[in-house]
């Protein structure tokens, strides 16, 4: 079982928990109506119809703060551009 990756922009404030391996190909996009939701989530399926990731913006108001403190910051890896 691959274990549970999430990725968190607390600037954009925007979460991605990855449900397949990083990398996997994603085929379709499907976002969910923000109204019955309360905000924005985005399903993402590869071509196979698997479920790859959930992408959460507004993830403050949508996630746990215990899993968005364990999360992995996106921009801690990225390169200091300047």
């Amino acid at each position: 079982m691959m274990p549970l990756r999430v990725t968190y922009d607390e600037v954009a404030n925007v979460a991605y928990i990855y449900l397949q391996p990083p990398g996997t190909r994603v085929a379709k996009m499907y976002p969910c109506d923000p109204v019955d939701v309360g905000g924005m989530i985005n399903l993402d399926f590869d071509a196979t119809g698997h479920l790859v990731g959930v992408e959460v913006l507004d993830a403050r108001a949508k996630l746990a703060p215990v899993l968005l403190a364990a999360a992995e910051d996106v921009r801690r890896r990225a390169p200091d551009v300047r």
